[in-house]
């Protein structure tokens, strides 16, 4: 699973890593523990505003009748906004459930009900230096782990997004809709799986376009631009315990452990 990250970056740093043509972000963005229910910033493909710029995406169906062919990036924008991490479905009476909904696996994502109208027509990318995975079998001595690209470049993790209508707020009220998301998990191989064995899909950079579109649906084509990381691609140490608390942050929580605290657990395998 990914229940722990880290995003440092900017937001114009990451406008120009996903060529995003609108920033919606208005929070500070760098959050070196970000944890669920937190705001996050995802990237994600939308049709041009009318109206109310919350309402739901376009449907697949709809898109299609549209300007642009499938694959075709006319008449989509690329926004990078912030939605709260924990997806609630749109049909969800109580917005409670979105905190267990931090993850959605990818083999049964395209049918299960919480998932299944997100993974058709609203997916993104949730950007990351990096995710944490905690390694061993004694609760609350476990070693924590910082997983990151080993050239230090921003992991693309494929995410799903919902748009829930408080049905408590009025039609006046700007925060009537909710924003929220999910990260898409698959098994762990290589030497990662020593330390978790779930770990956070990615979308490499020539096919951002291609899962971002809203007008694709075909889950069997959407399944194919996701791949686990190419072995070696990704690099593991171990850091502090200091990240097991939520209120800890800052660019520390990302140290190597010294060798000398780090002993038998610098290396899992």
């Amino acid at each position: 699973m990914c229940g722990r990250y880290s995003l440092s970056r900017d937001p114009e740093d990451l406008a120009r890593e996903f060529e995003v043509t609108q920033v919606d972000v208005r929070e500070k963005l760098a959050d070196y523990n970000v944890a669920p229910t937190k705001q996050v910033a995802v990237v994600v493909d939308r049709p041009p505003r009318r109206g109310d710029d919350a309402k739901p995406a376009t449907t697949a169906k709809d898109a299609r009748t549209g300007k642009g062919g499938e694959g075709d990036d006319a008449g989509l924008e690329r926004h990078l906004r912030t939605v709260r991490w924990g997806l609630i479905p749109f049909w969800a009476k109580d917005p409670k459930i979105g905190n267990r909904l931090i993850n959605a696996r990818l083999e049964t994502a395209a049918e299960k009900p919480a998932f299944r109208k997100a993974f058709a027509s609203r997916r993104c990318l949730v950007p990351a230096d990096g995710y944490y995975e905690w390694y061993g079998e004694k609760k609350g001595h476990k070693q924590p782990f910082f997983i990151h690209r080993s050239d230090g470049g921003v992991l693309a993790m494929a995410g799903l997004y919902e748009i829930w209508r408080d049905p408590d707020k009025g039609e006046d009220d700007p925060d009537r809709f909710v924003w929220t998301c999910t990260v898409l998990t698959t098994t762990a191989e290589d030497e990662l799986g020593r330390i978790h064995d779930r770990m956070p899909l990615l979308v490499e950079p020539a096919e951002y376009s291609t899962w971002l579109d809203p007008r694709r649906d075909d889950a069997d084509q959407l399944r194919s631009v996701l791949v686990p990381a190419a072995p070696g691609r990704l690099d593991a140490y171990p850091v502090s315990t200091e990240v097991n608390n939520v209120r800890n942050n800052g660019p520390q929580l990302l140290d190597p452990l010294p060798a000398e605290e780090a002993g038998d657990v610098a290396d899992p395998r």
